[in-house]
This record gives structure tokens, sequence and C-alpha cells, in this order.
């Protein structure tokens, strides 16, 4: 248990961010999940619209250090391969 008051209120703190830092990743996975959800349903057009409304939400929850960089573009490069591996 926290000793001083500064570290009570830095673990207050943490509290907070860490469940707000679980949201965004809750909210990047929501945005991985629709865009191959599009594109498993065999509409190319479908999955281009949801890939372009959904990778800023993987480049700003990137931003905000809650995942990697590099890890934002390993996904946004595989989605993006798979919307353009589907059939026209």
């Amino acid at each position: 248990m926290a000793n001083t008051a500064q570290a009570r209120k830095r673990a207050r703190q943490a509290v907070k961010q860490r469940g707000h830092n679980a949201s965004q990743r809750s909210a990047l996975r929501t945005a991985i999940k629709k865009i191959i959800k599009a594109v498993e349903a065999g509409d190319k057009a479908a999955a281009q619209a949801a890939y372009q409304e959904n990778v800023s939400v993987i480049d700003t929850i990137a931003d905000k250090n809650i995942i990697h960089k590099n890890k934002a573009s390993r996904h946004k490069s595989r989605l993006s391969a798979a919307v353009k591996a589907m059939a026209a």
C-alpha cells in the first residue's frame, strides 16, 4: 500500500488511466473486427469503406502509445492486404 500522499494519488491515477487504456484497446479490437467481418462477407466495396473508417482509429490509439506504432502498422498492412486480395 502507498505510504505517502503522492504515492496514494499516483495509485488512484493509475487505476483511472488503466481503465481508459482498456477501453481504448477494446475500441481497437472492435475496429479490427469490423474490417475482418467486411472482408469475410465478400463485399470489396464495403471492406474498403470499413478499412478507411477504422484505420484512423488504429492510428489514434498508436499515437497515444496504447499500442506500439509498429504493431499498428502491422495491423494496417495485414488488413490492407486482405482487402486488396479480395476478388472484385
